[in-house]
This record gives structure tokens, C-alpha cells and sequence, in this order.
């Protein structure tokens, strides 16, 4: 069953919300860091990260009984190392809904080569599919915005256009980035101007609930207006970021290293999800929510 699907004599305006349940009740996660969470720190742990995933488990525990939901995702992976240790696993959980995310990593690097990854990712889109669950794959965002990725925006398109080809012909979900404008805007983006902060996985998590057709009560939040800063205040600011973000990342390419080493899924079994925030979400403090 891939969507809640109204019958015939069921029809409904799109601006109600389908009121059935979902139909699933184990999701499992695979990807990079998008799906780990990173960005999105839980308060008050040492490095455990919340994320649009958790988020989407959340509310799709908060409907059902018996939902459990796992996530395989590390941080800095490639597409195949993706392909070699997390596909099999997700498998053999026996999920009926999969959230996929993967090659980013890849197409990120110099000389990314989308065509390449897309051959990898249709190769996984075809296990995943086989066993009759859902799949739910990602586009891309839309590096325009951003001075920082925005010289990768064409290689983003083409592994855009391969993604969908890809959807199409195996009949997957796909939650559009590139689409998103509410968050081509820095303030949806941690200090490392790479991965969402809780405001970004936030959005991404009501995206992926409005693609998999399921009713929520998320709102949409507004961040605090960007400040003013002069020339040379965001010169300094520029200049933190590349000694604590920017060269560390190149000094891990030259070493070969990755910051996944070392690092094992944060919830490698199904499990029940512990509520956090079904209706509205904790982090939208006084004066958020738009």
C-alpha cells in the first residue's frame, strides 16, 4: 500500500485532510547525516540528535498503536558505503515504510559526478523496493541561496532529475527539496552552513508528512529576524566559520577520513517512539510559530 488513497466514493477536497490512518507501522530510515539529525542537537545529551525523521516518527507513532521506527543513518557517509552497510540491515528489519536519502555526500565533493551516484542509488532503489514496503527518496535543495554550495546548484539539478526518473520507475514517494523555498534561507541552517538546525528539520519533517499524505497539526515556524551586521563583523563571522567548519572538512578529505568513523546508527532496532511533540514542536519557543 503506498499512500493513503481515497476511494471513489470517497472523494475530497485537497484542502481536507485525509482522516484515516496511515497504513504503516515500521518505518526504517537509511542515509547520511540529512537523516541522522544533525543540526538538531537533543538538549542535555553529549551528541544524540532529534531530526526530521524522528520528527515524522513521532507523529506517525502518535496515530497508531503498535508504529516502531528505526534509523540507520551515520553521518558522512557516501552512497556506497550506504549501499554496503545499511541496505541489507533496513531489509532484514522487515519495514513497510523506508525513508532513503543518499548520494549528497558524494555529489558535494570536487569533480561529483551525479550520473555516477544516480547508477548506485537506482541499484538500492531496486532492493528496497523489492520486498513491497514504500519508499520515500529526496531530492536535493536548491544551493542557490547559499554563496557557500552555490557553484554545485547544476550538479544538484542532474541528481535532482535522476532521482525522479528514478521515483517514476519504481514507483517511490518523492519529498522535493529543491521545491522547498521556505528553506532556501540561512536562518533554517546550523552554523556549519551545511545541515538543517531544529527550525530546517522541522520544515523538512512537515514536507515529508505532506508527501506521504498523512494529517499532522506541525506549524510552520518563523526564525528570529537576521541581524545587522557590518562589513567587518561578517567578514569575522566568515572567517570562524572556515577555521571551525570549512577546513577541518578538507583536512578529513585529506586524510581520508570521515566524521562517521567510528560512529554506529542511533537506533539500529525498531523500536516504539516516544511522543515529543505530536501537535506542536517544542522547539518554537514564544513568538515562533508563524
Amino acid at each position: 500500500m503506498r499512500r493513503n488513497e481515497a476511494t471513489p466514493d470517497e472523494h475530497r477536497s485537497p484542502y481536507i485532510p485525509n482522516e484515516s490512518a496511515h497504513p504503516w507501522r515500521r518505518m526504517v530510515s537509511i542515509g547520511d547525516s540529512f537523516t541522522e539529525g544533525i543540526g538538531d542537537p537533543i538538549p542535555g545529551t553529549a551528541d544524540d540528535h532529534r531530526g526530521w525523521a524522528d520528527r515524522v516518527a513521532e507523529v506517525l507513532a502518535a496515530q497508531v498503536d503498535d508504529f516502531a521506527y528505526a534509523n540507520l543513518a551515520v553521518r558522512g557517509k557516501l552512497i556506497a558505503q550506504i549501499m554496503a552497510d545499511q541496505v541489507e540491515p533496513a531489509l532484514a528489519l522487515n519495514p513497510d515504510l523506508i525513508t532513503f536519502s543518499a548520494g549528497g555526500n558524494d555529489v558535494l565533493r570536487p569533480n561529483g559526478d551525479p550520473d555516477a551516484v544516480a547508477q548506485q542509488f537506482e541499484d538500492a532503489v531496486a532492493r528496497l523496493s523489492s520486498q513491497g514496503a514504500t519508499l520515500l527518496v529526496f531530492t536535493g535543495v536548491d544551493t542557490e541561496f547559499t554563496p557557500v554550495f552555490r557553484g554545485i546548484r547544476g550538479r544538484v539539478a542532474i541528481y535532482n532529475e535522476n532521482i525522479r526518473a528514478i521515483a517514476d520507475r519504481y514507483d517511490c514517494i518523492v519529498a522535493d527539496q529543491w521545491a522547498l523555498k521556505e528553506v532556501q534561507d540561512m536562518r533554517f541552517f546550523d552554523d556549519d552552513r551545511l545541515h538543517y538546525n531544529a527550525l530546517g528539520h522541522h520544515e523538512i519533517a512537515r514536507m515529508v508528512l505532506r508527501a506521504l499524505n498523512v494529517p499532522n497539526e506541525l506549524q510552520p515556524m518563523q526564525p528570529d529576524p537576521l541581524p545587522q551586521l557590518t562589513w567587518r563583523e561578517a567578514r569575522t563571522n566568515d572567517l570562524v566559520w572556515a577555521r571551525t567548519h570549512f577546513v577541518p572538512w578538507v583536512l578529513r578529505r585529506l586524510r581520508h577520513q570521515s566524521s562517521g568513523d567510528n560512529i554506529t546508527a542511533k537506533r539500529p532496532e525498531p523500536l516504539p517512539v516516544t511522543v515529543e511533540a505530536p501537535a506542536r514542536d517544542r522547539t518554537a519557543g514564544p513568538g515562533r510559530q508563524a
